[in-house]
């Protein structure tokens, strides 16, 4: 394992304090990537801390889980999903626009309302999850969305300069399907639904090849909490089944 990659990594998907890197470059982005769903397992642990210490009161422990999953992420994701729905929004006539307001930093109605919706969609589900026997398998949530992402740049080249140009990185396949197995163990045992990750990687990748040919940072960011919210279902349904 390399250190300083594992630091980067942390250091690009979360706001936790590390040690100081120096001489960071742009291509080290790629090499650091194969630390992803570490990362995600990572912050899937400190999620699960809420939900099974503050069990007897489930909307409580929702909202601290909610709480630090946007504080140690930095909103990242969420950033994505905004700019994305903002420019579907306004290519809903005219399809040429989406790169255009894809670029535009400013936040506009719809996503604004994609990511009041996309928050309220993850406290219902959290508080569904506190404190039952699955909760444990919010640590793996995170995780395979962030493997989802190697997928993804692995199989879907970048619209524009910028992070996705960035995440093309060298890992071959065969890191993407070893961390594949790696998190598929304890996912047969901690929860199986989330299995549902493997065929959901491939079937967004090719949403965005026929809807878009390629995918950008943001579509990184709106397809990884797409993936959040589709495995937190799995769960609920789980724990209702």
């Amino acid at each position: 394992m390399s250190l300083r990659r594992l630091i980067l990594a942390t250091q690009f998907l979360t706001r936790l304090p590390t040690p100081q890197v120096g001489e960071f470059q742009p291509q080290e982005l790629n090499r650091c990537a194969v630390y992803f769903p570490f990362v995600g397992a990572f912050i899937g642990t400190l999620l699960a801390l809420p939900l099974l210490g503050v069990e007897h009161r489930p909307w409580l422990a929702a909202v601290l889980a909610l709480l630090a999953w946007v504080w140690v992420t930095g909103a990242l994701h969420l950033d994505g999903l905004a700019d994305v729905a903002d420019a579907f929004g306004a290519a809903h006539r005219n399809p040429e626009r989406f790169m255009e307001v894809l670029r535009d930093p400013h936040t506009g109605v719809f996503g604004v309302v994609a990511i009041v919706m996309q928050l309220l969609l993850k406290l219902v589900l959290l508080s569904e999850l506190a404190g039952g026997r699955w909760a444990w398998g919010i640590v793996l949530v995170p995780a395979w969305a962030r493997w989802a992402t190697l997928w993804w740049s692995r199989h879907l080249p970048p619209l524009q300069p910028g992070l996705a140009e960035r995440f093309s990185w060298q890992l071959g396949m065969p890191g993407v399907w070893l961390w594949a197995v790696v998190l598929a163990l304890p996912t047969l045992w901690l929860a199986p639904p989330l299995l549902l990750a493997l065929p959901l990687a491939p079937l967004i990748a090719l949403y965005w090849r026929r809807r878009l040919g390629g995918i950008s940072g943001d579509c990184l960011g709106a397809s990884t909490e797409v993936m959040e919210s589709l495995l937190l279902l799995a769960l609920v349904a789980l724990v209702r089944g």
